[in-house]
């Protein structure tokens, strides 16, 4: 539609503009690339738990202060796209939604960062196999999850997103098994339940990568049906 401006006719732009496109674009491909140096860095923090490396462990720590910086980077980048481009609608909420997704990366490298530390505390305790198979069993489980939160928001994919209530509950229920165990363990050396206790934090640090994996999925979910998802319905949804 032409608008009229001191009696002449002036053309509206076309919305989206091939630069608003490629701009766009460009955030989402930052987005994926930052996403894809948390994974590396996770699956590095993970391997550690059972065959610790002074030198892996640094890089997860020195990869959790690159991410940040990369975070609030990109951060601002998302809102001076908002300011100059003035996005409506659908793109609007893309782009503050991805400024959420940033937020729940930078997080869950620190919880990475995090896990690096505690499997330092840990290497000299001759933790029971069966203890040890659980927690790498939980650590393999989330770092999955990560993959799947972070390519189902990438791909607005709504089933993979959904899938992630239910993954979230598995990881729960490794917790409470970990939980109980270490305890156990804990009891038998109390000598080292300074050191023990960190079997308990690795799995808590886990469980919390879990939980900000699966508020990326319910964003996703969000973008797709402009509703907030119920919980209990998004289950029954994959389970029937």
């Amino acid at each position: 539609m032409d608008k009229l401006n001191g009696g002449k006719k002036v053309q509206n732009k076309k919305y989206p503009s091939l630069l608003f496109r490629d701009r766009i674009k460009s955030i989402k491909n930052e987005v994926g690339e930052m996403f894809e140096i948390i994974l590396e860095s996770n699956r590095k923090a993970i391997t550690l738990i059972d065959d610790y490396d002074e030198k892996i462990a640094e890089e997860v720590i020195e990869n959790g202060k690159t991410i940040d910086v990369l975070g609030y980077e990109l951060e601002r980048k998302c809102i001076k796209f908002i300011a100059v481009e003035q996005p409506l609608a659908s793109d609007l909420m893309f782009i503050e939604s991805t400024i959420r997704i940033i937020s729940h990366g930078k997080r869950i490298a620190y919880l990475s960062s995090n896990i690096a530390e505690s499997s330092e505390l840990i290497k000299d305790i001759n933790v029971p196999q069966e203890l040890l198979n659980d927690l790498q069993y939980m650590a393999d489980y989330v770092q999955i999850m990560l993959s799947k939160g972070i390519r189902c928001y990438l791909n607005q994919d709504l089933k993979m997103a959904k899938e992630l209530r239910l993954d979230d509950d598995k990881v729960d229920d490794l917790f409470d098994v970990i939980l109980k165990q270490t305890i156990d363990l804990l009891a038998k050396k109390t000598d080292q339940a300074l050191e023990i206790v960190n079997l308990i934090f690795i799995a808590r640090f886990l469980e919390r990568i879990g939980d900000r994996v699966v508020s990326i999925g319910t964003r996703t979910i969000f973008l797709k049906t402009n509703e907030r998802p119920d919980i209990e319905t998004i289950k029954e949804d994959i389970e029937y």
